[in-house]
């Protein structure tokens, strides 16, 4: 019985990548120096796992922003818009075409904006959408599998490189040119992908991993028989190598017939997501195929429970006998923080709260310890009861209070005292907003000096005055740039704030928190998510005394900013003993408590952004109704508590929802924001046919490059909304928040995005 690793974290424990990639992009430090420290970090997983004794080891998992941009260059699919910027390259390999795609590219004569960007499943990693046209020539631009493959020989060490299987390649990407099949575009994309497996088979390799996570997804028989077709002509190209088809995040269901017969050697499952599908999948699984059994969980925090994982892998070994069976973690370990041996600090994570979790190092040594357990180490089944056991019992988790209130709610909760349209007519009256009112989606640049701040109140170098004072002098001049601006619907800038989770899962009970469990979100962004961990209520006001002081520095209308409830949900590490969507419905009673006191001292418009209602989406359509139905009650919930003045905005960004634009108009919100430029507007083809009741603020500028967008460019945008949506009911702002930006671009691009306002305001009363 072999051991399996999908994947492991890649930024570093200390976020090296980030804090080098970031250095690199300000023109601190060399390429040279980049790439060394890529180099080690490389080399530290590699080390780590091979010490641990794991057989299968993953390479190639490793990237500098995103695996799927890796794949884009790898087979030189290259969206036309960089073309300018590939042929002035010396080699297509650049780093600064890679960056150019991933960050966009504004200099040289050369403009081209960023690819699309949208969520990986349902995680909050984001990953670049790529597209396909007929004008793309498909070939292999440079052997990035191999070359890690090669470094990691050198090493001594022998890998099974990991690449993106090519259906789900095609699958997750878009194709930019109506009439262009699938079907054409992946005979295209094979003779690259076999040029790549060749040259890892006469390289050595054993293994190769090729993620195939579309399987998990409601598919089309013609998508089926693209797998068909893709593996057939895989296998005969390299006979000689082991191909290991893996699929996580769900379960195969009506797509295990298609899965267990293709020409591959063994097939890794998810049985944490889908411990069901083992059954089904044992009962016709062919002799000639191992099975890789996905039981450590590599998306939350918390330890193995031994005696469970132990029940599926027995079934497996009794069906399958041990030679055929891989122990492994469900998914890449890349949404789990490195290692918990970092959290020394009792004062921020309790040592009994430590004791119930795992980061990536130790899940690695779960594998390992579920190996050995199986071979006769029950003392190691032991001391992991005895774990489980006190962890199910622990006093802190339970407040009766907060589960008599949540068992209390009724649903007049969720509701609104008016529709629509009554509270539109009574926000007109108080908010006095011109055609195309102007906002910002919260955040503003966090500067060094407003990191330095914080870190140093956080530790204790300065005293709360000090820090407060210094709080209150950024938000000023926000306000006052805002005005200046003349943005219709100001923000307090959020300076404060580290996350906006992390800042809310500090100041509520039964979350708590660590210092170095970094996750990669896109890029260099890394998040450092709460551990919800028991009932979770407010004791306190959060955010009341800063948005109270920003108001009382303008007579223009303060937003109030909160994260909602689904969110808070979606980016913590959740507890794993009772459903969801009670965890969910706690959360959004504190919010709830949050927004009316808001209200109560004078603050008339309140953000309470959801962008991850999409993302926490069921994979598949037969599940949505039962997620779409306590999710929307939770926003609900939380914002139904004001009167009709009270203007409710909601803000949502790289997430295609289309096809639940009907749930979407459910949580009544007064305005919802949307992320629609890197898509060209395209997210609101869906309101040709939806007639969407409420007001909408398309996104005008993309937050995530650094580029800066001309009048024209957002005015383009704004006339492509007006053909879709009423003018009455549009807003113009920023695709997201401006925190990982740079103040000067971020003026610019502000003033920009105002004036495209006002020509839009002049071009709409010119022609009443």
């Amino acid at each position: 019985m072999q051991t399996n690793i999908l994947g492991y974290p890649r930024i570093g424990s200390n976020r090296e990548l980030k804090k080098a990639n970031e250095a690199y992009w300000a023109g601190k430090i060399s390429l040279e120096k980049l790439q060394l420290t890529a180099r080690q970090l490389r080399r530290q997983n590699w080390e780590t796992l091979h010490n641990a004794g794991i057989d299968l080891i993953p390479s190639n998992d490793f990237s500098y922003y995103d695996q799927i941009l890796d794949m884009c260059i790898m087979t030189g699919t290259i969206p036309a818009r960089f073309k300018a910027l590939m042929e002035s390259l010396v080699t297509p390999s650049s780093p600064e075409l890679y960056f150019a795609m991933a960050r966009g590219y504004q200099k040289n004569g050369i403009d081209a904006t960023a690819m699309e960007m949208t969520k990986w499943f349902d995680t909050n990693y984001h990953y670049l959408v790529p597209e396909f046209d007929s004008s793309q020539k498909y070939r292999l631009l440079y052997n990035k599998c191999l070359e890690e493959f090669r470094e990691a020989l050198s090493l001594g060490i022998h890998t099974k490189p990991v690449l993106i299987g090519p259906v789900s390649f095609l699958l997750l990407g878009k194709i930019k040119e109506e009439g262009l099949q699938e079907a054409k575009l992946l005979d295209q994309l094979l003779p690259v992908y076999i040029t790549l497996l060749q040259s890892l088979q006469q390289a050595g390799a054993t293994w190769v991993q090729l993620d195939e996570p579309t399987l998990v997804l409601d598919l089309t028989p013609a998508q089926q028989e693209l797998f068909h077709h893709a593996y057939t002509q895989i296998r005969e190209a390299v006979p000689a190598l082991k191909i290991l088809l893996t699929t996580y995040f769900g379960g195969l269901q009506d797509n295990a017939p298609l899965a267990i017969q293709l020409p591959v050697d063994a097939l890794h499952i998810d049985l944490v997501r889908a411990p069901e599908q083992l059954d089904a999948m044992l009962a016709s699984f062919p002799e000639n195929l191992q099975l890789s059994v996905g039981v450590v969980n590599g998306r939350n925090i918390w330890k193995n429970n031994y005696e469970q994982s132990l029940q599926l892998i027995n079934k497996a070994i009794a069906a399958l006998g041990e030679e055929r069976i891989l122990l492994a973690t469900s998914c890449s370990l890349l949404h789990t923080p490195y290692d918990l041996d970092l959290e020394t600090d009792e004062t921020v994570l309790t040592p009994q709260i430590k004791n119930w979790m795992a980061f990536a190092k130790q899940k690695v040594h779960e594998v390992i310890a579920l190996r050995d357990i199986i071979v006769g180490d029950e003392a190691l089944l032991k001391a992991n009861q005895e774990i489980m056991k006190e962890k199910s019992t622990a006093a802190i988790i339970h407040k009766p209070a907060v589960k008599a209130r949540l068992a209390a709610l009724t649903a007049a909760d969720a509701e609104r005292n008016s529709a629509f349209p009554i509270r539109q007519k009574a926000q007109e009256e108080i908010l006095k907003l011109p055609l195309f009112p102007t906002t910002t989606i919260g955040s503003f640049p966090q500067t060094e000096d407003i990191r330095k701040l914080r870190a140093d109140f956080k530790k204790g170098a300065i005293i709360r005055e000090e820090y407060e004072t210094a709080i209150r002098t950024a938000i000023q001049d926000a306000v006052q740039l805002q005005e200046t601006l003349r943005i219709d619907v100001l923000v307090h800038g959020e300076f404060e704030r580290n996350d906006m989770v992390e800042y809310f899962g500090e100041q509520l009970e039964g979350f708590v928190f660590t210092k170095n469990g970094w996750v990669q979100s896109y890029g260099s962004r890394c998040v450092k998510p709460p551990v919800i961990y028991g009932d979770v209520q407010r004791s306190a006001p959060m955010t009341v005394e800063w948005s109270s002081y920003a108001q009382s520095l303008t007579e223009k209308p303060m937003k109030g900013m909160l994260t909602g409830p689904v969110t808070i949900l979606q980016w913590s590490f959740v507890r794993d003993d009772q459903p969801r969507a009670d965890t969910t419905l706690q959360i959004a009673l504190a919010i709830r408590d949050e927004v009316v006191d808001l209200e109560k001292a004078g603050i008339r418009v309140i953000q309470v952004d959801e962008p991850a209602i999409r993302e926490g989406l069921p994979l598949r359509e037969a599940d949505w109704p039962s997620y779409l139905d306590w999710s929307v009650k939770a926003f609900r919930v939380s914002v139904s508590g004001v009167e009709d003045a009270t203007q409710i905005h909601t803000h949502m960004c790289y997430s295609e929802f289309n096809d639940i634009i009907s749930n979407i108009a459910a949580m009544d919100a007064d305005v919802i924001t949307i992320e629609t430029s890197r898509s060209q507007m395209e997210l609101l083809e869906v309101f040709s046919t939806f007639r969407y009741p409420y007001e909408i603020g398309p996104g005008v500028y993309d937050i995530h490059s650094p580029r800066v967008p001309t009048v024209a460019e957002m005015t383009s945008l704004l006339e492509k909304a007006i053909q879709l949506l009423p003018a009455r009911s549009i807003w113009v702002n920023p695709d997201c928040g401006l925190k990982t930006r740079k103040w000067p671009e971020t003026e610019q691009a502000l003033r920009n995005m105002v004036a495209a306002a006002h020509n839009m305001r002049m071009a709409v009363t010119a022609t009443v």
